[in-house]
């Protein structure tokens, strides 16, 4: 999370209160303009502040992309049956492995792109892994056959993706949001790194 999405969240609640607390002197003094431009300015901080509160929670999980980077790092082991095996080795230190079903391996992801207006307060490029697969490639076996699919994504409080499409007035701050997705052939055990970058996914084969 960004220093502004961080901090942001305090400093507003801090002007917030002092807001308040100017619109109660003003009362007190019976200076009603006062008062009102002292609430309005209260209110519009603690909006500003729950608006950086929802946007830190939406993005976690994600990370910030600045260039191009190591998404994840695959082991994959061809097994009987058209099945392989795919250990995978997360940049956090998490790690999970699945038996897919297919000729390739198959992995997308989502990546939220915000305006410069957004950059100001510390909301740059960030994308998030969503699934992991095997795909057939034969168009009729990839309608027939066994599809293997699971989930690559953390659990969060709530899918940022469809909040800010709910969210019109979100628009301004939005550059671009999108799926992007890759596939290789499996033949033989190998190591690849999956690489994400402003212009989408890529995997490339380092063992």
């Amino acid at each position: 999370m960004t220093t502004a999405l961080l901090w942001g969240p305090w400093v507003c609640g801090a002007l917030a209160l002092l807001s308040a607390a100017a619109a109660i002197q003003a009362f007190r003094g019976r200076r009603f303009v006062a008062t009102s431009t002292a609430v309005l300015a209260g209110l519009l901080w603690a909006t500003f502040g729950a608006l950086l509160v929802t946007l830190g929670a939406g993005l976690a999980g994600y990370r910030a992309l600045t260039r191009e980077d190591v998404a994840l790092t695959i082991m994959v082991t061809p097994l009987a049956d058209g099945h392989f095996l795919a250990d995978a080795r997360f940049p956090g230190g998490r790690a999970d492995s699945w038996e897919l079903a297919g000729d390739q391996l198959y992995i997308d992801a989502r990546i939220l792109k915000w305006h410069g207006v957004a950059n100001l307060l510390g909301l740059h490029t960030a994308y998030e892994l969503d699934r992991i697969g095997g795909r057939y490639i034969d168009i009729a076996q990839e309608r027939t056959a066994p599809r293997t699919i699971f989930e690559l994504g953390t659990a969060k409080p709530y899918d940022l993706f469809a909040w800010i499409k709910k969210k019109t007035w979100m628009a301004p701050l939005v550059d671009a949001e999108y799926g992007s997705a890759t596939f290789i052939d499996i033949t033989d055990s190998a190591i690849y790194e999956v690489r994400v970058s402003t212009t989408g996914l890529l995997i490339r084969k380092v063992e």
